[in-house]
């Protein structure tokens, strides 16, 4: 990897800077790729893009930059797109600071701004040396989410597509989806959780599932099955409710679509559990009204006033032991647990009414029954 550090003005970088959103953004006469395929999307807030301009304002350094020379003689910003962006799109009049856009400074102020040196590096070298640099670089400043990271190791017709359907602002997928999904979109991660789940469904990696499709035409396949994935939660859930956000539905897809469920009868045991005191963990109710294992609905448990009152009833004896007449009856507090005489999937409430205690090898035995 050939490196050189270069002093580049302002002015030369701004030059013909245009910005296509996500079509592209490009400066420096045309020469400079600002958003390269592996690089994430502007995220500075307002905050963080004022401040670049303040420091260029006040003529103190900002972090060195590094571009990647092309063999065509073009770059790419191989670091420090959030940096140009932010004082390309000031010197465009896109945004003011301290109520004053570019164009409204006299001309001595805009020269400060235009005349500012930048350190730039330029390097030189195949794909993998410059991936990998990317990685070294990425440590020290605002990092890359994994997605952004795989992205740069599997760019292509593939990625193109994806982003299009996953990661552009009001994308299709976004839109779909929306309520159903915690996640950026602008830091790739709509489309890191559609990967993750069709990944899943081939018992693959994420990027086992982009190294094999990298060079596809498009990426259909993906956009369908997330497709078909909320069209199956739309369908099966027909009432939407806050706790249906970020829940891991294209892995409930993979493992359940092909059972014969019955929508209202979803519904109807669903709005049951919704009003059940005893389940603590209502974003549960849709995985376990699929797979029928209580862990989902993290049930009530006994608290240690009950533990204790039934403890001192029982005068620490656990009835197992004495049904099975065992030698050993008689444990202390902190060796025995507090079980539900009556199952609450036979309606047992966390009671006092309701509360034995017995040694922990009964009660894990009666658990796993």
């Amino acid at each position: 990897m050939k490196i050189k550090l270069y002093e580049i003005l302002i002015r030369d970088v701004v030059k013909n800077y245009v910005d296509n959103a996500e079509n592209g953004v490009v400066g420096y006469d045309g020469k400079l790729n600002i958003r390269p395929k592996y690089q994430r999307e502007f995220i500075y807030g307002e905050k963080e893009r004022n401040a670049v301009i303040d420091t260029i304002n006040k003529g103190f350094p900002l972090n060195v930059m590094y571009w990647v020379k092309n063999e065509d003689g073009t770059f790419e910003v191989l670091d420090g797109q959030q940096r140009t962006v932010s004082f390309c799109q000031y010197v465009n009049n896109d945004f003011s600071l301290n109520s004053r856009k570019f164009g409204n400074l006299t001309k001595t102020e805009q020269d400060r701004i235009l005349d500012y040196k930048l350190l730039v590096y330029f390097c030189e070298g195949n794909d993998e040396e410059r991936l990998a640099w990317f990685r070294v670089i990425n440590i020290a400043g605002l990092k890359l989410t994994e997605q952004e990271l795989r992205n740069a190791n599997y760019t292509g017709t593939w990625l193109t597509s994806a982003k299009a359907y996953f990661s552009k602002s009001n994308c299709v997928a976004s839109l779909m989806a929306k309520g159903y999904y915690k996640a950026e979109v602008n830091r790739q991660g709509l489309l890191e959780l559609a990967l993750k789940w069709i990944s899943a469904r081939d018992n693959k990696r994420i990027e086992d599932y982009m190294s094999e499709h990298q060079h596809d035409e498009n990426a259909d396949e993906l956009w369908f099955y997330f497709k078909n994935v909320i069209d199956w939660v739309k369908v099966k859930f027909k009432n939407y409710r806050r706790e249906m956000c970020g829940l891991d539905w294209g892995l409930m897809y993979n493992e359940f679509s092909s059972l014969s469920l019955d929508a209202n009868k979803l519904e109807e045991e669903i709005s049951r559990l919704m009003l059940d005191s005893e389940v603590e963990n209502k974003k549960g109710i849709y995985m376990y009204v699929l797979s029928r294992k209580l862990k989902y609905l993290n049930l009530r448990q006994f608290d240690d006033d009950i533990k204790r009152q039934k403890y001192e009833t029982q005068k620490g004896i656990c009835p197992h032991c004495v049904k099975e007449h065992r030698e050993k009856t008689h444990y202390e507090y902190e060796e025995m647990e507090g079980d539900h005489i009556t199952p609450w999937v036979e309606g047992g409430k966390t009671t006092l009414e309701n509360c034995q205690m017995l040694c922990r090898e009964h009660n894990r035995l009666k658990s796993s029954k």
